[in-house]
């Protein structure tokens, strides 16, 4: 990407809407805009984030639409550079007609995420903030966007910073010693040093033990429903969704294929995935079914296991529990309205690590106890502090860790002062690749295409 371009792309979503935004920005959005742009008073003449009314012409003078234009200019714009918006009616026809007009006055047309990335490249936004855009755009619930917010305010960055400036306060003061030996330095103190380092781990350790949380509010939890046939596996589904989403009938096989959707629990939104209960002796279009629903418990991060507790454990329930080995689930044991044939210990001789709960479907007994646990099974902890909801934010914390840990080791271990500052390079280029100072043009490409065009 050429920073020095001016760039320019639609900003909403494409389709009808009341108003769409065509987003301009580089050392030329203000001329080219304004050689298109017909109002009481030239572009450049207005005050700074000024909405000016007024209409977009071609060069033959032909009105293309009734506008309002604001002019924000560098350093106080999203870019740090100078930015025009045209707000126009949200059709396919002006949006297009108008960024070919831009195009057309020497813009070109923007990369994915390429107005995000130069805010990050002109010091606006570090790279933890960048991502949290897209997080706040993509948010599912009122506490995921909260989260993407507390990211996109720094919540993050600020954290991450700090653990960078112990690390470097350590780091420097090895390093004196190293350099300049003949200088007056105070002797060593590694207790001093080993402080330091502890604190750290302590600090990166905590950041890790919310990632569960984070990631569960950030993507959602990909719950799978399984059991046998006529369990109660779509009358979880509709119970927990409030509505008669899927079929439920007395006949076996009724729930044929996938039926997926999103439930908000506590803040966290649930994927519910419901499947075909899985039984022998199918005919194809069933074993189909089944066969998806393997599929799906394969790629699930919960698994909720219905048993009907009316009857005694079956050979379908056995087998069950026991594919479900070292998984996350939670079994229910439905029809509670009915004398109990199954019981809690009969599923902890198979399953001793899973929560096992009793419940009655049909008239809704047990649910807000169901609810709990899946909150409890999906964030694993209190949803406070500075939150983790990235895995490349987890994975290079993991990093960080791996050798402020060898650091401590080393220092403990009385090892020379050149080993631990390796370890404490390492540590720093990690959280680096957080907050964007130690990453290379190639991840950078990679983060910002995930964005949206106008974004």
């Amino acid at each position: 990407m050429g920073v020095g371009d001016t760039i320019a792309a639609v900003a909403t979503p494409p389709g009808e809407g009341g108003i769409g935004i065509v987003r301009v920005s580089g050392p030329d959005s203000i001329p080219i805009v304004e050689r298109i742009f017909h109002g009481k008073k030239p572009l450049s003449h207005g005050r700074n984030r000024e909405m000016q009314y007024g209409f977009i012409k071609d060069g033959e003078g032909q009105p293309i639409d009734e506008v309002l234009a604001v002019v924000m200019r560098a350093p106080r714009s999203y870019t740090r550079e100078d930015v025009v918006e045209i707000h126009c009616h949200g059709g396919m026809a002006p949006l297009g007609r108008i960024l070919e007009l831009v195009l057309m006055g020497g813009a070109r047309l923007a990369e994915p995420g390429e107005f995000t990335k130069r805010a990050f490249l002109r010091g606006r936004l570090d790279l933890s903030q960048a991502e949290a855009v897209m997080d706040v755009i993509r948010a599912q619930s009122d506490r995921g966007l909260q989260l993407a917010m507390e990211q996109l305010r720094g919540a993050l960055g600020r954290r991450v910073a700090a653990l960078r400036q112990d690390l470097l306060g350590a780091l420097a003061e090895l390093e004196a010693r190293l350099d300049f030996p003949e200088e007056d330095i105070p002797p060593e103190d590694r207790g001093a040093t080993c402080e330091i380092i502890n604190r750290c781990k302590m600090a990166i350790e905590e950041l890790l033990a919310g990632f569960k949380g984070g990631r569960a509010l950030r993507e959602g939890v990909r719950t799978v429903i399984l059991g046998r046939p006529n369990v109660g596996k779509s009358t979880l589904l509709n119970t927990l969704l409030g509505e008669e989403r899927a079929i439920v009938t007395p006949i076996p096989g009724t729930t044929r294929d996938v039926i997926e959707e999103v439930v908000i629990i506590r803040g966290v939104p649930v994927r519910l995935v419901d499947t075909a209960g899985i039984r022998k002796g199918l005919d194809e279009v069933e074993r189909l079914g089944v066969e998806r629903a393997r599929q799906q418990a394969a790629r699930a991060d919960l698994i909720l296991l219905v048993i009907d507790g009316s009857v005694p454990l079956e050979e379908g329930d056995l087998r069950l529990m026991g594919e479900l080995g070292g998984r996350q689930a939670i079994v229910l044991i439905n029809k509670g309205d009915l004398p109990q044939k199954t019981f809690p210990e009969d599923v902890k001789a198979y399953l001793p690590e899973a929560p096992v709960l009793k419940v009655s479907l049909k008239d809704g007994w047990g649910l807000d106890e169901l609810k709990k646990t899946i909150y409890d099974e999906a964030v694993g902890q209190s949803l406070e502090g500075v939150m983790v909801a990235s895995l490349r934010h987890a994975e290079a914390l993991e990093e960080a860790l791996g050798a402020v840990r060898a650091a401590g080791e080393a220092a403990v271990a009385g090892l020379s002062d050149e080993l631990i500052c390796i370890d404490l390079r390492a540590a720093l280029a990690a959280l680096g690749k957080i907050t964007g100072e130690s990453v290379d043009g190639d991840l950078l490409d990679e983060i910002f295409s995930r964005f949206c065009l106008g974004k």
